[in-house]
């Protein structure tokens, strides 16, 4: 039985992707670059469900998930800005650029938690934070380097970065190579209301 890795996800749209862009290369020219690893700008989403290991058997019912709950949604805009970190600004171990959203964001990502939940797959802990992941701090960083990130976001001038106006959700599958992550897109299910 062949299984792949897999998660559930928001494209964003190259105007967003560019800012990102130019965000991260500011960011990287204030940090020593083995400090940080940086998530390349092509493989940043707006992550929904990460699912892990998933069975090629699975995908079927996975796919009509996805496009249940996601029939459910009218098209809508999400705003992106402000820069942070998990778990916090003095530890920091994740950087982020943040997402606003409507309520309904949170009620797809709710049903599809729900609903994959019940075939199997585990709840996430923690609770739903809209964000988009930049970069992950190196567990070899030195307290030095960490309070220097940690100084970087406090003093970053990040606002408004653009809005995306989101009209699906994305299945990815995940492979990893030498070189990273390496996202293929295996479906992709519209939200209700939208014309073809």
């Amino acid at each position: 039985m062949s299984v792949i890795r897999a998660f559930i996800a928001i494209d964003l749209p190259p105007d967003v992707q560019d800012c990102l862009t130019q965000i991260t290369n500011r960011l990287r020219e204030q940090i020593d670059e083995d400090t940080i690893r940086w998530v390349p700008v092509p493989n940043i989403h707006l992550t929904l469900k990460f699912l892990g290991d998933v069975s090629e058997s699975n995908l079927d019912v996975l796919k009509e998930i996805i496009s249940a709950e996601a029939i459910l949604q009218k098209p809508m805009e999400i705003s992106i800005g402000r820069l942070g970190a998990f778990p916090k600004v003095r530890h920091p171990r994740v950087l982020w650029v943040g997402v606003e959203a409507p309520p309904e964001l949170t009620a797809l990502q709710r049903g599809i938690e729900t609903r994959t939940t019940k075939i199997g797959y585990p709840t996430d802990k923690r609770p739903f934070f809209p964000h988009l992941t930049l970069g992950r701090v190196s567990r070899n960083a030195t307290p030095n380097q960490i309070r220097k990130i940690s100084d970087m976001i406090g003093s970053s001038k990040v606002g408004f970065l653009g809005a995306a106006f989101v009209q699906a959700v994305h299945f990815y599958k995940s492979d990893l190579s030498a070189n990273g992550a390496v996202y293929t897109k295996l479906f992709t299910a519209p939200f209700g209301d939208v014309e073809n």
